[in-house]
């Protein structure tokens, strides 16, 4: 059977999610939780898809009870699961979270041996990728190996296939031995990313730098192209090699931050692959932001187009810098 084409391809983890139905308890005395498709690689992967594009993903799942849970879902929401793999010894990530708002959003994850670090990139794969127009991963795809090394198969394949390439710093602690490694590992492939986003702590993992200007130069000078710094309450900022271009946030009540970055992702790199300019890319990126916040879960949470075009037609947006 011939490979279908996606516009996107996605690469990274997609995991089991069980957020706290009880509100305002503190994780430990919470009995009942509700299941959601997590996984920052699968949340912007059906963020995409939501929007319209053709989405598909490359990842594994542990061979368990979990994983026809999650791919019935991904297929569901129109997401190509072709080049998901199943491997026996390895555990579907698992993440628990509290759900106290406004601000209190505690997580537990279980990741021994996680199934999503053992994804590899043969030729079917390359092929996968190379006939994409826009190819995402993120920081945790460079935790362990061999996903560490497919990871920079993939992102080299895709740039020299001139293969829009973005990068999601996604750091997560638990993954890592140290913030100096992630900072090393995801400096080491720089030079094969087109665009990269990160918030300011991830940002200055990666550069050692806490000013923007001064981020925007580290990566630039690695061979990158765009940084998008987003900021939280201080709204989101876009660096081309010139140019700054910042809009504040959509103010929305909040339920749950969870996923709220993966949401930015997912409107940002629509409008991106629309070829939007920037400040409507940073517009729709917000706004799908703001959507996720207001609801509990990630990709359950993930906007459609209606929702996030009026989200940005009650917002007004600040002008370029």
């Amino acid at each position: 059977m011939p490979q279908q084409a996606c516009e996107v391809s996605v690469m990274g983890r997609i995991g089991y999610d069980l957020y706290a139905m009880e509100h305002g308890r503190p994780l430990s005395e919470v009995v009942h939780f509700s299941r959601h498709v997590g996984g920052s690689s699968a949340n912007i992967a059906v963020g995409l898809a939501r929007l319209g594009l053709k989405v598909g993903i490359i990842s594994c799942v542990g061979k368990d009870l979990l994983a026809p849970y999650l791919l019935d879902f991904l297929r569901q929401e129109g997401v190509d699961t072709q080049h998901v793999r199943q491997v026996e010894g390895y555990g579907t990530s698992l993440c628990l979270t509290e759900v106290s708002p406004p601000d209190r959003f505690s997580q537990v994850f279980y990741r021994h041996r996680p199934a999503d670090t053992q994804v590899s990139i043969g030729e079917p794969q390359r092929k996968f990728i190379r006939k994409s127009k826009m190819f995402v991963t993120n920081g945790t795809s460079l935790s362990a190996s061999p996903a560490r090394e497919s990871t920079a198969t993939a992102l080299r394949t895709a740039r020299e296939s001139r293969v829009c390439t973005i990068f999601d710093m996604d750091y997560r602690e638990s993954s890592w031995n140290s913030s100096i490694e992630a900072g090393e590992q995801a400096r080491a492939v720089i030079p094969w990313i087109d665009v990269i986003l990160g918030n300011d702590d991830e940002l200055f993992i990666l550069t050692g730098e806490r000013n923007g200007s001064a981020q925007a130069k580290t990566v630039f000078g690695m061979g990158a192209r765009l940084l998008v710094r987003k900021l939280g309450a201080m709204g989101v900022e876009v660096y081309t090699g010139n140019e700054c271009f910042a809009v504040p946030p959509c103010p929305v009540q909040t339920l749950c931050t969870i996923g709220a970055g993966d949401g930015f992702a997912a409107g940002f790199l629509y409008a991106l692959y629309k070829e939007k300019d920037l400040t409507d890319c940073l517009n729709y990126g917000n706004a799908a932001a703001a959507i996720v916040v207001s609801r509990v879960s990630c990709s359950d949470a993930m906007p459609r187009m209606g929702e996030i075009e009026a989200c940005i037609a009650s917002h007004s947006s600040g002008p370029g810098l």
